[in-house]
């Protein structure tokens, strides 16, 4: 039987087919229709139903539905785990997070890599051990074309010239092997010149813009080495880069917001009133034993700041502001395109971090956790160990319990590896709260294209 998801928001009666991806706004009666459409004929319907509305209302509602559902709109069936391209993944390399520099300007109080050095020595990246990943990259991708790598820290500029030096290597590489690398960098900005951002703006497909928000939110979490706060420091040179950025380039702002700043709707305004226009506030992951880590008791207040941001972000979108909130854009499109979301991240399989010293971890969040040291990529011969990637590779929606039955499956992709490593010591459990706050926001998602749907275009 198919599965439908039903909500309320905004003034929106919301069912979404979960299997289908179709969104359809009700009436109430309709709406109410919903709690017994599967389990009660319609004759029993009008019973339970009769003092709330009219016979005539029930039985249309409930034929609406039925319409609905012999069309392939409601209740569909989810026909994905047999899908040919789900079935037959085949294991090849596509990306790679280079941690050029472990050491880092700002001591972030949330900083999950232990301001830079993920808990190690202070280094940089050489050029021989960045290399020797581009070329593992090129090696393992198999027939795959677009090839990433992210430039990554710490901070990447403090390691400027080896970070140039690999992107002229990636590229005098490339198209011998018939690949495009497209590179990513992702900084703090304290260290951004002219220069630096010209060079960004024609090399780096994607620049990823640290800042959490508003001044006081941002330099409470996101202090300088001697205390002083970054945003000031940094704002003029993001806006400078954004403003030479080539439109055919993507940038985005990105923050995290912390127990500090439940407010965080007014952060993101923040970022839309200084000019961006493309941004993303990730929710703080920390142990509940920081002072500024989210908690259970938090979530309504959470909750409730996603759909505020949502009210004002879908007002937008239906003016036509070409203004993006990341976690706002969701893709109802079912299909082979859900193949993706349902498989995760690919940490460990498509997607490896490789440290200063050449230490590959499946992803950016593993690193310094020695139990998932994969191997070196000075290694004579790379052999990554095939238990724990297959972990990975397995732990799946259909494969992970809560997930199986959870109607956000298809928007999620079971969620992250490390949290759920972090927080529960498994990789088939995921982090709670996450799924909480990842469920809230799809529901904003689907009722902002709901209205643009109704009101806009």
């Amino acid at each position: 039987m198919g599965m439908i998801h039903k909500f309320s928001m905004n003034g929106y009666n919301i069912a979404l087919d979960v299997n289908g991806g179709s969104v359809h706004v009700v009436d109430d009666v309709a709406y109410k229709v919903l709690d017994f459409y599967t389990e009660n004929t319609k004759e029993e319907i009008v019973e339970i139903l009769k003092n709330e509305y009219t016979v005539e209302q029930i039985n249309e509602a409930y034929e609406e539905m039925e319409n609905l559902e012999k069309e392939g709109l409601l209740y569909t069936e989810d026909t994905y785990e047999e899908h040919p391209s789900f079935v037959n993944r085949k294991k090849v390399v596509k990306a790679m997070c280079l941690h050029v520099a472990h050491d880092c300007n700002l001591k972030c109080k949330y900083c999950f890599a232990a301001q830079g050095d993920f808990g190690g020595a202070k280094e940089m990246m050489s050029f021989e051990v960045g290399k020797k990943a581009i070329d593992y990259l090129i090696a393992n991708s198999g027939n795959r074309r677009n090839l990433e790598i992210d430039f990554f820290g710490g901070e990447p500029l403090m390691n400027f010239d080896v970070v140039k030096q690999l992107v002229e290597y990636g590229r005098s590489v490339e198209k011998e092997n018939g690949k495009v690398i497209r590179f990513t960098i992702t900084t703090n900005g304290i260290l951004l010149d002219d220069e630096k951002i010209e060079y960004i703006n024609e090399h780096m497909h994607n620049a990823v813009l640290s800042l959490d928000g508003r001044k006081e939110v941002n330099d409470n979490m996101r202090p300088t080495l001697n205390d002083k706060g970054s945003h000031d420091i940094i704002l003029p040179k993001f806006k400078k880069l954004v403003e030479t950025r080539p439109k055919d380039k993507y940038y985005y702002i990105r923050g995290t917001f912390t127990r500090d700043n439940l407010d965080f709707a007014k952060d993101v305004m923040h970022f839309a009133n200084e000019g961006f226009k493309l941004t993303s506030i990730e929710p703080v992951v920390g142990d509940e034993s920081n002072p500024y880590a989210l908690r259970e008791e938090d979530m309504p207040k959470v909750f409730e700041e996603y759909e505020k941001l949502a009210v004002e972000y879908a007002d937008m979108q239906v003016k036509g502001d070409d203004f993006k909130f990341f976690h706002f854009i969701v893709d109802l499109n079912q299909g082979p395109c859900v193949i993706k979301r349902i498989t995760g991240c690919g940490a460990g399989n498509e997607y490896l971090a490789i440290t200063p010293e050449g230490d590959i971890y499946p992803c950016h969040q593993f690193v310094g956790n020695e139990e998932f040291k994969l191997a070196n990529i000075m290694d004579e011969e790379v052999v990554i160990p095939e238990e724990i990637t297959d972990t990975f590779r397995r732990a799946h929606v259909y494969s992970k319990e809560e997930c199986k039955k959870c109607w956000n499956k298809f928007y999620c992709s079971g969620g992250c590896h490390a949290n759920a490593t972090n927080f529960n010591n498994d990789v088939m459990k995921p982090y709670e709260l996450g799924c909480e706050m990842q469920k809230k926001r799809t529901e904003c998602s689907i009722m902002i294209q709901a209205k643009k749907m109704i009101e806009g275009e």
